[in-house]
């Protein structure tokens, strides 16, 4: 635990940090349910800082917004992160010490983009009748 809190406290010392979460398959009740690893990353190298990069990860059997709000309680700055609605609180106008300034996920983004750019699929979509997105 001191080295995670050393780990932690100086991912939490950055300006900007990269937060997501992902499923991670856990054994319960001799059947597998679904947990997830919130992940908060630190890289402040693109923007001419010498400090090395480091992540912190917390774990949870669900997905509630509580989570990122309890992991992120003490910390301002930016968040960069998909637009789940968990992490809404965090930018909220009452939000103490402050609300984090929302940096968007352009790669969650990009994927639609893609998938529009796919002419050949939207084409067998709209003959089979399917809504094009």
């Amino acid at each position: 635990m001191p080295l995670y809190r050393l780990i932690e406290a100086h991912t939490l010392a950055g300006e900007r940090l990269h937060g997501d979460d992902t499923t991670i398959p856990v054994l319960a009740g001799g059947k597998t349910d679904t947990a997830r690893l919130w992940t908060y990353v630190r890289d402040d190298r693109p923007f001419g800082c010498r400090a090395p990069p480091a992540a912190i990860y917390h774990y949870s059997r669900d997905r509630r917004g509580e989570h990122p709000l309890a992991h992120l309680q003490g910390w301002s700055g930016i968040l960069q992160a998909d637009a789940y609605a968990g992490y809404n609180g965090l930018f909220r106008t009452d939000r103490k010490p402050e609300p984090l300034k929302r940096a968007l996920c352009w790669a969650h983004a990009r994927r639609h983009f893609f998938e529009l750019a796919d002419a050949e699929t939207q084409l067998k979509k709209r003959r089979k009748g399917s809504p094009v997105i």
